[in-house]
């Protein structure tokens, strides 16, 4: 899942509106910046395969540092420490960086260890089921969740539509037929795995950013416009 966890942090920050935005949206994404991580400098290995639908086109064949339930349980709290001053923050950063794990469980191809090295894993494999499918069950999923959302900030007299549409652009870039990874793919080793890495990392870090400044406006707006409301 990619852009479905944007959405799961976009809920999470409806349902606690003043809880500051970014520990939501980046912990929503942080198991997956640590693997980007891992997988670049090669403690953790992926491997190409342009069959991999929808838009991965990699194997995810050692993911277990930070995709094993035990691991996401401890980036979870770790995420959550970050914010140790304020124990609210702390506490929903700790939610949203766990949610991570429990949205990829429909999705991933039984690649989800229970600990590190463990030999059993979980995962329901609707990638590998459903194929293109999967992108379309992914979207419909986003969309419960953004229209919570946008509910959810209009009583308070927020509006963001913006925000919206751009988990829509991020919806389309990653189709199966303009997905970026299907192109690192087609790269030799190690450079598809270091190109992988980067874009993971950096395909969480660049929205996280634009998210922040696309609320901060809307939160600005709403400010005007309340006086003028009451």
């Amino acid at each position: 899942m990619y852009f479905g966890h944007f959405a799961v942090g976009m809920a999470l920050k409806a349902k606690y509106q003043d809880i500051p935005l970014f520990p939501i949206i980046l912990g929503a994404g942080f198991l997956d910046v640590i693997n980007g991580i891992l997988v670049a400098v090669g403690i953790e290995k992926v491997t190409a395969n342009l069959q991999a639908l929808p838009y991965l086109y990699f194997n995810l064949t050692f993911i277990e540092w930070d995709h094993s339930l035990l691991m996401a349980i401890v980036w979870s709290f770790v995420w959550g420490a970050f914010f140790f001053k304020d124990k609210r923050i702390a506490a929903v950063a700790t939610l949203s960086c766990f949610l991570h794990f429990i949205a990829d469980l429909p999705m991933h191809n039984v690649d989800l260890a229970w600990y590190p090295y463990a030999e059993q894993y979980l995962g329901f494999g609707l990638w590998n089921k459903w194929g293109v499918w999967s992108w379309i069950f992914e979207i419909g999923f986003a969309v419960i969740l953004l229209a919570y959302a946008f509910q959810q900030h209009l009583k308070s007299n927020e509006n963001i539509k913006w925000q919206l549409f751009f988990i829509g652009l991020l919806a389309l870039q990653m189709s199966p037929w303009t997905s970026p990874m299907k192109f690192v793919a087609m790269l030799s080793e190690p450079y598809a795995s270091i190109f992988y890495g980067v874009l993971v990392t950096v395909g969480f870090i660049v929205p996280t950013i634009i998210l922040t400044w696309l609320y901060k406006r809307s939160d600005q707006l709403s400010k005007c416009i309340k006086p003028v409301v009451n």
